[in-house]
């Protein structure tokens, strides 16, 4: 079994920054696509970025792109989220997840039904 804790959110203005951490634990990641996901109060939740088991390949949605950045480090069994630029409409809990790409570059938007694990969620508020 896999467990994923997510670290980093809080609260901070237009325009700041944040890093989000997620730690893997359990079992080795190394296979897995790992990605991050976002809840908005009174919204379903959205896929936001992924990253390939290797690092190699990443996507995000069109809303982040040129600001938020997904890596990770396979050694530490962690993937972390820059997110720069970041604006109100950013602001609500990010999950965590994680799903098996058997070792495949190739990723791309996934729905929450394709996940195999998730972390818990942190809450990111960005003030104007």
């Amino acid at each position: 079994q896999v467990q994923l804790v997510e670290s980093g959110g809080g609260l901070v203005q237009a325009g700041g920054s944040l890093r989000l951490s997620c730690a893997a634990s359990g079992r080795t990641v190394s296979s897995y696509a790992m990605g991050w996901f976002r809840q908005a109060p009174g919204k379903e939740r959205e896929f936001v970025s992924v990253i390939s088991w290797s690092g190699y390949s990443t996507y995000s949605v069109d809303s982040v792109k040129g600001r938020f950045t997904v890596s990770r480090d396979n050694a530490k069994n962690t993937v972390y989220l820059q997110m720069n630029s970041l604006k109100p409409e950013d602001t609500a809990v990010y999950y965590c997840a994680a799903w098996l790409n058997y070792y495949s570059d190739y990723v791309r938007k996934v729905s929450d039904r394709e996940v195999d694990h998730w972390g818990q969620g942190t809450q990111v508020t960005v003030s104007s």
